[in-house]
């Protein structure tokens, strides 16, 4: 009998089992081999709930800023140029003449008031309402496909923020710094700026924990209206208050050995001493004083002619503050829900499309565009993704008896810039008016799990066990958009 491991059987077997280890490869890269589905949940220490914590797999980034257009900014007057739409400006949509929508019947195919050009050595086709922005297209990876599953705001929010229509859902924020914690335990792990005019129609929910520990709530405040309850009270010296807290530590401490296992208390104790490290941290950051004239005049923070857009770069100041600090997940929102009329508080361009838009574009093009540029300086795109997106989009048409687009959840657009994406690139395309998804389309879901991913989470297998199930961010849909990413 031969031996196993004569020469000639060790080089056969050894070239065999070099072919199954790329067979085994080129699956995997292919996603056709059978990967394990058993939930991932995060050991977290209830005295440290903020510690940070490893992800699934290496990651392209450790934090995400998430500027949210809310009011359902339209892609037809910003990022998905339609020269058909021109062309057939003032006829009727094609197999839809008597089309209703979510406010009525829908009037003529209407071109953008803004003229589309060029940008950057892309040549990718950008509108004059955002020409900052537009400059940067070089750096961005665009979603011209996606699709939702409502056209009302404050479930299309939620469907944007949480995967979820209803409310109580955990936003992605939530989920991130439940699976991550954060880099910087001086500061929250999660951070909602809302807009200076107010919050968005879903408000909290937005930011809002669902049914994972409330510790992962985001933390709202912003430049004009900083964290309150923080300053040390009148007549206590600096001095006086950390002793304070040294002697308060000290017996939460001994409180604590006296309950051994009480998670509960743990938990209490920690949020208290993040409150007390808060007070200095969080006035520091939201001081912008310290900021120089170049970059207020950069970001458009020293604007006498538009207050609303100097009170929205510093929102943009404030949140390149935040990422800078460690903070994992920050969600700058642009617009804000108000009752009795449309005004310039959001994108939600339904009866006078041109002239809301003119107010709202400027508020939003300088500030971010400064606060994008300044982030690639830093450094910060590095390990940063950033995504800018809205609940829906709007129709090609213009509504009968108005001058402004319905809601659309057909086919609408997002972008990313940073870590993880390829840029400049544009992945999926909408029909010739801008009306449906037609190519490589893409789902919410799809593109949450993307989101998880490059930020080295598996969202199949980040769960949250609830009521009976296994919960998930995507639910039980979506998959990661390869094409997409570097």
């Amino acid at each position: 009998m031969t031996h196993l491991l004569n020469r000639r059987n060790f080089l056969a077997n050894t070239t065999t089992g070099l072919s199954s280890i790329a067979l085994a490869s080129i699956l995997q890269d292919q996603q056709l081999l059978a990967t394990p589905t058993e939930p991932i949940r995060p050991k977290i220490d209830p005295s440290k709930p903020f510690a940070s914590r490893s992800p699934h797999h290496p990651a392209a980034a450790k934090r995400v800023l998430v500027i949210f257009c809310s009011g359902a900014c339209s892609q037809l007057d910003t990022f998905d140029y339609k020269p058909e739409l021109v062309r057939q400006h003032g006829k009727p949509l094609p197999g839809a003449e008597d089309l209703l929508t979510f406010q009525g019947k829908q009037g003529m195919l209407t071109k953008s008031p803004w003229e589309f050009k060029p940008r950057g050595e892309s040549g990718k086709m950008v509108s004059e309402l955002v020409p900052q922005l537009g400059e940067l297209a070089d750096d961005m990876c665009f979603l011209h496909s996606l699709t939702g599953k409502t056209n009302t705001h404050g479930p299309g929010e939620n469907f944007m923020s949480t995967g979820y229509t209803l409310d109580g859902f955990p936003s992605m924020g939530a989920w991130t710094t439940w699976a991550l914690g954060t880099e910087n335990e001086n500061l929250p792990s999660y951070v909602a700026i809302s807009d200076p005019r107010g919050t968005p129609q879903s408000s909290v929910n937005n930011w809002g924990p669902g049914f994972l520990p409330a510790a992962y709530q985001g933390t709202e405040f912003n430049a004009v209206k900083p964290l309150g309850n923080l300053d040390i009270p009148k007549g206590v010296s600096a001095q006086t208050d950390q002793q304070t807290r040294n002697f308060l530590n000290r017996l939460n401490q001994q409180h604590l050995q006296s309950f051994p296992g009480d998670t509960e208390l743990a938990a209490r104790i920690s949020s208290y001493e993040l409150a007390a490290r808060m007070q200095l941290t969080v006035p520091e950051v939201t001081d912008l004083s310290t900021e120089s004239q170049s970059t207020l005049r950069e970001y458009g923070a020293d604007d006498t002619t538009n207050p609303l857009k100097a009170k929205f770069a510093r929102n943009c100041i404030l949140a390149r503050r935040l990422l800078e600090k460690g903070v994992r997940f920050v969600q700058l929102f642009n617009g804000a829900y108000q009752t009795g009329g449309e005004g310039v508080s959001n994108w939600d361009g339904h009866k006078s499309l041109q002239d809301q838009y003119s107010k709202h574009g400027p508020i939003l093009d300088q500030p971010c565009a400064a606060m994008l540029r300044d982030l690639k300086r830093r450094g910060l795109l590095e390990d940063t993704l950033v995504v800018w997106m809205t609940e829906f989009g709007r129709m090609p048409t213009f509504q009968a008896g108005a001058s402004g687009r319905d809601h659309n959840p057909e086919g609408f657009t997002a972008w990313m810039m940073g870590a993880g994406v390829k840029a400049p690139f544009s992945y999926g395309a909408t029909d010739e008016f801008g009306h449906k998804a037609v190519e490589n389309i893409t789902t919410v879901y799809d593109f949450h799990a993307t989101i998880l991913h490059i930020l080295g989470l598996d969202h199949k297998r980040l769960s949250f066990y609830h009521n009976g199930f296994e919960r998930r961010l995507t639910d039980v849909h979506g998959h990661v958009i390869n094409e997409v990413l570097t």
